[in-house]
């Protein structure tokens, strides 16, 4: 097993190959618990993939339910019934398509914009915790040092939020 000195404290008990493990259980253990306070405030039982189609649609205006298959890497069917249960709930509405008469709109409620902005807060107290935990000056590197990793990937950083499925 190969070690590396933590330069924080000289320690070695990092393995190579660690980090990409603890930031996805990292991003888990998050995502876990904003669903656990999702839920503790009555909100329907919303999946990962149901927060990537908010933020979408949040950020593209007139997305169609086959834009937001290809975002999110699924089929069209399987995006339709992410559309189905959020309309069904109250948070986008599908209004048919100004030249394509096969296709609708899809548009973030004032509810979805409402539960966006929920998650926002929820995300912000999760930051806020580790903050407390590690530093604000240590978030920030993270946060540097994160951004620097995705603006230098090859092909340039991500043009938007996928998925990990």
């Amino acid at each position: 097993m190969q070690t590396h000195p933590d330069p924080a404290t000289g320690s070695t008990d990092r393995r190579a190959g660690e980090v990409p493990l603890m930031l996805a259980m990292t991003f888990r253990a998050m995502t876990d618990h904003l669903h656990a306070r999702l839920a503790e405030s009555g909100r329907e039982p919303l999946r990962p993939a149901h927060g990537y189609a908010f933020r979408y649609l949040a950020d593209h205006p007139g997305a169609t339910t086959v834009d937001l298959a290809a975002h999110l890497g699924v089929t069209k069917q399987s995006a339709s019934k992410t559309v189905a249960e959020l309309a069904d709930w109250g948070y986008l509405q599908r209004h048919p398509h100004p030249t394509d008469r096969r296709a609708h709109v899809l548009q973030l409620t004032d509810r979805g914009q409402e539960y966006l902005r929920l998650a926002d807060q929820l995300w912000s107290e999760t930051e806020q915790q580790w903050a407390e935990l590690i530093g604000a000056d240590r978030l920030d590197a993270i946060h540097h040092d994160l951004r620097t990793y995705l603006d230098h990937l090859p092909g340039g950083h991500p043009a938007s939020l996928r998925p990990v499925w």
